[in-house]
């Protein structure tokens, strides 16, 4: 088990120096190890471990500490909605490597009850799962119920998806949630408020941070981490605020929130720019919702280092499945005859043992293993997708490589063309199932 005694020291910030200050050695040669600059100039708190910078960009790697494990940034979550990454059992995700995975708060609120998962041992017993958990506030899917909600400052009343039953989400009973389920990592409770007027945005910011206050003042959960979470809309001044509002709470990490909601890569890019800066240095820092493979890597570029997203997953079930060329549609007639895995150098078992032909045809048939072995792909590809971006930034490789990843990927629906031409391209919500 994690004690922060056992994380570096939290003194030891007033010594370190600004994060984007901190370069990687790079490697001195193919193989070798790399050699990076002292551990006493890294940015550091009683959860977080910085370990190297990128030169040219904010990319950053570094160990994030919990109570269930460490886990390595970046790093992208499965997310288990419902106590379940949909048709992965908890031992695929550990042969697979994933050190987190999310579960939401609204969902396992309603069914089966966050004090029934208590009675029962917590969350990781309930679901069997050893490493950490990251566990949505629920905001998100409450702000989706339009016409089943009535917000104030005191919190959210809303009916149930599933029997219209009236439930409130204040941020003492949200923290509550959370605490009884037992997860690793908390959120606070906060108004994801879509694209709106600035007068709402606004007003939705201000309630996010009375919350976020109360929520700490509510937060008693030893060895849990409690984070803010970072509203604005696409406004660049009102997330600076709001930034600068939270950081001056003191939380041990920080959410990007509402993103991924119908607003350009432009925009959700001009945010992340906008935000990260001012965010502390020793702390992680989570984008929500956001978690396709560019996501990544220009959310990596701009001093992200946790991501979630449904998108493996749910494009796996309906017969998608990712490459570094871009997404692969396993229904496509040209995949009936061919005998080649979805990628010949993917380590995955799906493309160890099978062919497109066999993938396609279970596919067509809908036959549940299809299903199955398209997300053992999916999530690998991301979680490697992952390692290898961390492994760019520790090598001071991570321009190199990112620019390689453009020069093969194609973005679904949209030319192939690096990020910065590919301006139109908008985000769609990706964030758990109703």
């Amino acid at each position: 088990m994690w004690h922060p005694e056992a994380a570096p020291n939290r003194a030891a910030r007033a010594a370190a120096v600004d994060a984007r200050a901190v370069r990687a050695a790079p490697a001195a040669a193919a193989g070798t190890d790399v050699t990076l600059q002292a551990p006493d100039v890294l940015a550091r708190s009683a959860c977080f471990q910085l370990e190297a910078c990128d030169a040219d960009s904010m990319a950053r790697a570094g160990t994030l500490y919990t109570a269930h494990g460490s886990v390595p940034t970046p790093i992208f979550c499965p997310v288990g909605t419902q106590a379940t990454v949909k048709t992965l059992s908890p031992d695929d995700l550990v042969a697979l490597d994933a050190p987190m995975i999310l579960s939401n708060t609204y969902h396992l609120h309603l069914r089966p009850s966050a004090e029934l998962i208590d009675r029962l041992g917590g969350l990781h017993r309930f679901m069997a799962w050893p490493r950490a958990i990251l566990t949505d506030s629920g905001g998100f899917q409450v702000f989706s119920l339009q016409g089943l909600r009535r917000v104030s400052d005191d919190g959210v009343v809303f009916k149930s998806h599933l029997d219209g039953s009236e439930h409130e989400f204040t941020p003492e009973r949200v923290v509550e949630i959370q605490q009884l389920l037992g997860s690793d990592i908390a959120m606070v409770l906060d108004e994801c408020a879509v694209p709106h007027e600035r007068i709402y945005v606004m007003e939705a910011m201000r309630r996010t941070h009375l919350w976020a206050e109360r929520c700490q003042r509510a937060h008693t959960r030893s060895g849990q981490l409690l984070f803010g979470i970072v509203q604005g809309g696409i406004f660049e001044d009102l997330r600076a605020e709001s930034a600068r509002v939270l950081r001056q709470m003191d939380f041990p990490g920080y959410a990007i929130g509402g993103l991924s909601v119908g607003e350009s890569k432009a925009e959700m890019h001009a945010v992340l720019e906008a935000v990260t800066p001012l965010l502390p240095s020793d702390r992680p820092r989570y984008l929500m919702g956001v978690g396709s493979p560019e996501d990544l890597v220009e959310g990596v570029a701009r001093g992200i280092d946790v991501f979630d997203c449904v998108l493996p997953t749910r494009l796996a079930r309906n017969g998608a499945v990712l490459t570094r060329d871009g997404r692969l549609n396993l229904r496509n007639a040209a995949n009936k005859e061919d005998t080649r895995p979805i990628e010949a150098d993917c380590s995955c078992y799906t493309c160890r043992t099978f062919t497109r032909a066999y993938l396609r045809h279970l596919v067509i048939s809908s036959e549940v293993l299809g299903l199955r072995l398209n997300s053992i792909h999916n999530v690998h590809f991301m979680l490697q997708l992952a390692r290898d971006l961390r492994q760019a930034v520790l090598g001071g490789t991570f321009a190199d490589f990112r620019a390689a990843f453009w020069s093969r990927y194609q973005v679904a629906d949209s030319p192939r063309a690096h990020p910065q031409t590919a301006r139109k391209t908008t985000t769609r919500t990706t964030r758990g199932e109703l």
